[in-house]
């Protein structure tokens, strides 16, 4: 019996550190910002009505063409910050790029055509975000959070940076050129 129990509660801290392990290696999916910095570029091509073709460029991946429909697009962030004694201790906030998808301004555009929606990055194992957001208030030291969802008009010939900031995504409007 006494055998038993010591292979039991083995077992089970093997598997708590797997899944803890798992879970950590999921936070390498993210990347690092501590002030506002670019996170990506979006060009749009006008296709028909309603209808573009975007180049997105986030930063340190390849780009993506995709096709969205509506008046504007918008663009989804993941964020993990960090509270207390983790900032204090130097631990930066982390973002993934969530998804990208096309919105339209009239509601009866929105109810009747069909809304273009693309994910922007797999999870991997664990997810460790969904987890952080559901534990919520007993999980010290991590708030997980969506950047507060970035849209504006799409238009033929028209560019965006996006940047991330603590508080969420921010984006600017290219000038022809690339120039801000």
């Amino acid at each position: 019996m006494n055998r038993l129990l010591k292979y039991s509660f083995g077992s089970v801290l093997f598997g708590a550190a797997a899944v803890g392990g798992l879970g950590w290696l999921n936070l390498y999916t993210y990347h690092r910002f501590t002030e506002e910095s670019p996170v990506a570029t979006l060009a749009f091509e006008y296709l028909d009505e309603l209808s573009y073709r975007v180049t997105i460029s986030p930063v340190g991946q390849p780009e993506v063409e995709l096709k969205l429909d509506g008046d504007e697009w918008q663009l989804d962030a993941r964020m993990i910050k960090w509270t207390d004694w983790l900032t204090f201790l130097g631990e930066s906030p982390l973002y993934r790029l969530d998804r990208l998808s096309g919105r339209y301004i009239s509601i009866e555009d929105a109810r009747s055509k069909g809304q273009t929606m693309h994910a922007l990055s797999k999870t991997p194992g664990i997810d460790v975000w969904a987890f952080a957001r559901r534990a919520g208030d007993w999980l010290p030291g991590v708030d997980a959070a969506y950047g507060s969802s970035v849209y504006l008009p799409m238009a033929d010939g028209l560019s965006y940076v996006v940047s991330i900031s603590r508080t969420g995504l921010l984006a600017r409007k290219l000038e022809q050129g690339g120039d801000q």
